[in-house]
């Protein structure tokens, strides 16, 4: 069976993916920093498949010399990359951070395979690359004018590999997903960033009195004043990157496609939809409102659905269960 190398595979999505990858029997090869990454995952990951099946290296993709050492070493046939600064409020007030981590992590990253002669690349992108909606439901026909620092950086990044991808003949396709929710649906892998800048997440966690909910939002113009968005459970987006990935074997072209449910929902409604099922009211304490957010946005997924043969099975009921699952075994993540 092939090897995949996954960076940021010791994060909250890259985790869920290096799972699957190794249920469907490949080698795998995890590259993360930990800044923002946990090693326990890895490390229960190792217990259950085998280190000889998944091999973890604390490296920076900032560092070119680290990573043309792990891809010598590896030889990968293919990449997932998740490896990213993710938050947008945080990119606003650091966007040099953003560009530093995003865009030039990613060139060392292309380096190395192009190096090690590496094929394929699956990278994770995001619906920020798009900003406000010109129209709903957004597709990948979309105009693409990011609204912070976060999304710049992640259209910067595509544009790169698409032409570094072109030259150097590595295939590509890029994943704009939306709001990621939910955790393994057995509970033993999930979102361990405290604060998470993820709503769902935060919901469930002052629905189990772990830590007060916040609501961050803006005031903006939608059916009930808060931001509409589009939930994806990470279940199915790990099983995304996996399609992709054959999707690029079988001999396609590079292209882009969105993933999402293609439904919005909004703030208000989904902290609704956390109480009822859980069964708990609880209070909703106003924060500091985030900068960088826009009003409205949910995906068209036709096309994912046409070419990749992929669509979100999971609902968002199934994510806040499997959050009450995973914050009810750990409360305080992976550092407990």
């Amino acid at each position: 069976m092939s090897k995949i190398l996954v960076t940021g595979g010791a994060g909250y999505i890259g985790s869920h993916a290096v799972k699957l990858l190794l249920e469907k029997k490949y080698q795998v090869a995890v590259v993360d920093n930990l800044c923002r990454g946990y090693r326990q995952p890895i490390a229960a990951l190792q217990k259950k498949f085998g280190r000889s099946s998944l091999k973890f290296y604390r490296a920076d993709l900032r560092n070119e010399k680290e990573m043309v050492k792990v891809f010598t070493q590896e030889k990968p046939e293919a990449v997932l990359h998740f490896a990213a600064l993710c938050l947008v409020n945080e990119s606003v007030e650091k966007p040099e951070k953003y560009f530093e981590n995003n865009v030039c992590g990613s060139l060392n990253l292309l380096k190395a395979m192009i190096l090690q002669k590496t094929k394929y690349l699956v990278f994770s992108s995001t619906c920020a690359v798009y900003g406000e909606s010109k129209y709903l439901p957004v597709d990948e026909k979309h105009p693409l004018s990011p609204a912070n620092p976060y999304g710049e950086s992640k259209l910067i990044t595509e544009k790169m590999i698409s032409w570094i991808g072109e030259r150097h003949g590595i295939r590509q396709v890029m994943l704009r997903y939306f709001n990621v929710s939910g955790a393994s649906s057995d509970g033993t892998i999930g979102d361990s960033k405290k604060p998470s800048q993820l709503l769902i997440q935060n919901a469930v966690r002052g629905a189990l009195k772990i830590e007060p909910f916040k609501l961050v939002c803006p005031k903006v113009k939608t059916r009930d004043g808060t931001p509409v968005r589009d939930y994806v459970n990470v279940e199915d987006l790990a099983e995304a990157h996996l399609k992709a990935l054959d999707y690029l074997k079988r001999g396609n072209q590079s292209d882009i496609f969105n993933l999402g449910t293609g439904q919005g929902s909004s703030v208000l409604e989904i902290i609704k939809q956390v109480q009822e099922i859980t069964g708990t009211k609880f209070k909703i304490n106003k924060g500091k409102v985030r900068k960088g957010e826009y009003a409205e946005v949910y995906a068209d997924i036709k096309k994912a659905k046409s070419k990749l043969g992929w669509r979100s099975k999971r609902t968002i009921k199934d994510s806040i269960n499997s959050l009450v699952k995973w914050y009810q075994k750990h409360p305080n993540g992976w550092d407990n």
